[in-house]
Formats: structure tokens, sequence, C-alpha cells
């Protein structure tokens, strides 16, 4: 399962888990995060309980996109216990999300 993150419960939803977290940063115009899209949705069906995948349209969500400093998308942000430990930018293969996320746990 993919949440839907904004501003307002970022906090809670991405440095507040108690899990890993994803979060995959989006815009509804961006080719290649459509393509990213079902590899993020894949993997949190596959490492459900153990990390939480998050999106956060870049669009509606201003505030924290310019608090990381989301120049580009599709980007991927790796949180762990609250702090950002990685980030992988642009439609990469599923090859190289993986060891990011398993770096995670």
């Amino acid at each position: 399962m993919v949440y839907e993150v904004n501003d307002s419960d970022f906090q809670e939803e991405v440095l507040d888990s108690e899990l890993p977290v994803l979060v995959d940063i989006w815009a509804p115009w961006c080719g290649p995060c459509r393509m990213i899209g079902p590899i993020v949705d894949k993997l949190s069906e596959e490492y459900q309980g153990k990390v939480k995948f998050c999106k956060l349209n870049m669009d509606e969500n201003r505030m924290t996109a310019m608090s990381y400093r989301v120049n580009s998308i599709p980007l991927l942000l790796f949180f762990k216990n609250g702090e950002k430990v990685d980030e992988s930018l642009g439609a990469v293969p599923e090859a190289m999300i993986r060891p990011k996320i398993e770096a995670l746990l």
C-alpha cells in the first residue's frame, strides 16, 4: 500500500514513522514519474510491514518539496528514524531502488 502524504501530515506519516519510509515525490505532468510509479507500487507490496511507502505530489505540497530542495522529479527519498538517509533521482530501474530499501532494514 502506498500512502498519499501532504505538507500537513508529512511530519506524522514520514518523520515520526516507526518504520523506515520511502517517499516518491512526483507530479501528474511528469512522464518519468508515471514510469517509476508501478515499481514503487510493486515494492510496497513486497516490503509491506517492513517499510512504509508514500507519495507526495510536489505541485500541491510546495513547502515539503522546498524543505528537501526538490529541483527534479521523480525523486525517491529514503527515511529512517525521521532522518533522510538516501535518495534516488530519475526513473531508475527496480534493481537500483531495491538495495536502497534493503539498506533501511
